[in-house]
């Protein structure tokens, strides 16, 4: 299933669900519609994965916040960590390949890599 954000639900969802897909769309964006189908398929095929889409039309403020410049354009997180943001409709088997991949991370290798990057941000 494939759930609407807006910038009212965004935080929560990103929050409250281990792994969230956001697809950032438009209705006159022909490669958005397109995609659609693969992203629906996908979902089915995945419930223990959030799918969720953000009408860029109706949720500019939203699109804004992520520089969205580009449609359609993927954002994944997991464990509320962004580690996927590229514009361009996936194919199927390379947006299967993309699951996999971020099911298969190590958080807290992820974690340790961001705080290394960034050792300001693990000081309190």
């Amino acid at each position: 299933m494939v759930t609407e954000l807006t910038l009212a639900t965004f935080h929560g969802t990103i929050e409250n669900n281990n792994t969230v897909i956001v697809d950032f769309w438009a209705p006159w964006c022909g490669p958005c519609r397109s995609f659609a189908p693969v992203f629906e398929q996908t979902a089915a095929e995945h419930p223990a994965i959030t799918f969720t889409k953000v009408n860029t039309e109706d949720q500019q403020e939203l699109a804004g916040q992520f520089d969205i410049r580009s449609i359609p354009t993927l954002l994944v997180f997991r464990e509320q960590i962004l580690l996927y943001a590229q514009p361009g409709a996936l194919p199927k088997p390379q947006l299967e390949q993309l699951i996999a991949q971020v099911q298969a991370l190590n958080m807290d290798d992820v974690r340790r890599e961001i705080a290394a990057q960034n050792p300001q941000a693990a000081t309190p």
